[in-house]
């Protein structure tokens, strides 16, 4: 690692502490030249395979600005965008694979944005997955219906299954 201030070749690790939940190391470092000290953030890169064979880094900035035109009039905010890319990155980071096809993150995305606003993961999942008929959003829609009436369905259980007070 060179060093940013006398530009020095070489520097050693003085401290070293993981920082966002494990997902990235911080080092200090220290220049055996000039002695001042610096910091630098090491991440595990990802990158990602588009249609067309070509790579690129994993960037959150792009998923949130795909999410963005999905959520447009929609009750989203820019917190909620950051935490859902947060959350597809972490999920494709479980997943262990330093390189990952563009098809796996839109997998991905569908699943938190689908508990965020289900108006956008209509609007997502139809460019997405390639909705050509009104048979495709209905079928989806009628998906989305049966898993809120499970949702709503376990809640009452849990209810009902209340020790009183």
């Amino acid at each position: 690692m060179h060093c940013p201030f006398c530009r020095h070749q070489d520097s050693r690790v003085v401290d070293s502490r993981t920082s966002d939940d494990g997902a990235s190391i911080r080092r200090r470092r220290q220049c055996p030249a000039c002695n001042r000290r610096f910091s630098t953030i090491e991440t595990a890169s990802l990158t990602v395979v588009k249609r067309s064979g070509a790579t690129e880094p994993f960037s959150r900035e792009k998923i949130v600005n795909g999410v963005r035109k999905a959520c447009q009039g929609r009750p989203v905010s820019d917190d909620d965008l950051a935490l859902l890319a947060q959350r597809v990155e972490e999920t494709i980071r479980g997943s262990g694979s330093a390189e990952l096809d563009a098809n796996e993150i839109g997998l991905a995305i569908l699943g938190p944005l689908r508990e965020l606003d289900e108006v956008a993961y209509l609007r997502f999942a139809s460019v997405y997955q390639g909705f050509g008929s009104l048979e495709d959003f209905d079928a989806a829609i009628t998906a989305l219906r049966a898993d809120r009436e499970a949702r709503d369905a376990d809640a009452d259980d849990r209810v009902e299954d209340a020790p009183e007070v």
